[in-house]
C-alpha cells in the first residue's frame, strides 16, 4: 500500500464543509493501492460517517469487494459526493443520507431509506460517525458539548443499530469504530474517550446477545492516530503538525491503512470466528484489551 515519505501536514486548515480538498497533505483514503478479490460480492453496507477520512476509506473498500453501500453523514455534501464517485466507479450503487445520527428519528428513517434503496436488507453495518472536541481544563468542559459527543458517539450507535436489526439477514455483520482512546485515555479528550470506552461495552455486549439469537457477529476497530479531516478541525496548528509522531511508527496513519479492517471483520470467510473483539491499527501501540 502506498504512503507518503512525509503524512504530516506543514500547515493547520480549518475544516468547513466541502473543504476537505484543502487539507495539506491529502488524506489518503480512495483505496486507490487497494487489490480487491470479491469479499463482498452481492452485499449490501450501511456506513455512517462515511462522507470523508475513514468512513470514505471503507465504503470505497467495501464497493471494491463487491457490495452495494449506503453513507449516513452530517452536512459535508460535497465530500459525500465524492465517496459516492468513487463508490460508482467500483461498479457498485452508493446512497447519500445526510442528518444527525444522534437524533434517534432521523436514524430510524434514514436506516428505513437506506434498506429500501439497498433492496430490502443490510448485510453490513460500519457504526463510524463520531466528533470530538478539545478540552485543556476538565473543569471549564461545557455541559453541551459533553451532552454532544455522547449524543453522536454512542447514542447515535444505539439508534443506527437498533433500526437496522430490523433490515439485517441472519449471519450479518456489524463494526463500530472505538479509538486507542479507549485503552489508553487522552486529557484534553475525556468525553470523546468515555465515549470509546462505551464503544467497547457496546460491542461485546452486543456481540453476546446476537450471536446466540440470530448469528450476527459484533466487532471494533480502534484506529490510533490517522490523518483524517477530524483532525485539523480538532487541534490547533502546532498539535496539528506533531500528529502521529508518538506512535512508535513515529507518523500518523492513513485512512486507507485503516479500511482494511473493516474488510476483514465484514467478510464472512475471513473472519468467522470473530465475535466481540476489537482490531487495533494504530501504529504500533501495544494496548491491553
Amino acid at each position: 500500500m502506498a504512503r507518503q515519505d512525509s503524512p504530516f501536514p506543514q500547515q493547520h486548515q480549518d475544516r468547513q464543509p466541502g473543504q476537505e480538498a484543502a487539507m495539506r497533505p491529502q488524506p489518503q483514503d480512495r483505496m486507490e493501492h487497494w487489490t480487491a478479490s470479491g469479499k463482498l460480492q452481492g452485499r449490501t453496507a450501511l456506513v455512517t460517517g462515511g462522507d470523508s477520512g475513514i468512513g470514505r476509506a471503507v465504503a470505497i473498500g467495501f464497493a471494491k469487494e463487491g457490495a452495494d453501500v449506503a453513507i449516513l453523514y452530517l452536512d459535508e455534501h460535497e465530500d459525500a459526493e465524492e465517496t459516492k464517485r468513487h463508490v460508482e466507479a467500483a461498479g457498485r450503487r452508493c446512497v447519500l443520507l445526510a442528518g444527525d445520527v444522534g437524533d434517534a428519528g432521523f436514524a430510524r428513517r434514514a436506516v428505513d431509506q437506506a434498506a429500501e434503496a439497498l433492496g430490502g436488507h443490510i448485510d453490513i453495518l460500519v457504526n463510524n460517525a463520531a466528533e470530538q472536541h478539545v478540552c485543556e481544563d476538565f473543569a471549564e468542559i461545557e455541559e453541551a458539548q459533553v451532552e454532544r459527543t455522547f449524543r453522536t458517539n454512542i447514542l447515535g450507535m444505539f439508534w443506527v443499530t437498533r433500526a437496522t436489526l430490523r433490515h439485517m439477514p441472519t449471519g450479518g455483520a456489524i463494526i463500530n469504530t472505538t479509538s486507542v482512546t479507549a485503552f489508553r485515555g487522552s486529557p484534553q479528550l475525556i468525553d470523546y474517550a468515555s465515549t470509546k470506552g462505551a464503544i467497547l461495552g457496546f460491542t461485546r455486549s452486543l456481540a453476546e446477545a446476537l450471536f446466540e439469537q440470530r448469528k450476527i457477529r459484533v466487532n471494533a476497530v480502534a484506529p490510533g492516530p490517522i490523518w483524517t479531516p477530524l483532525i485539523p478541525a480538532s487541534f490547533d496548528e502546532e498539535r496539528t503538525a506533531k500528529h502521529g509522531q508518538g506512535a512508535p511508527m513515529q507518523r500518523a496513519g492513513q485512512p486507507d491503512e485503516v479500511a482494511p479492517s473493516y474488510i476483514f471483520l465484514a467478510s464472512e470467510a475471513d473472519s468467522s470466528y470473530f465475535n466481540g473483539q476489537t482490531l487495533h491499527p494504530n501504529g504500533g501501540s501495544v494496548v491491553n484489551a
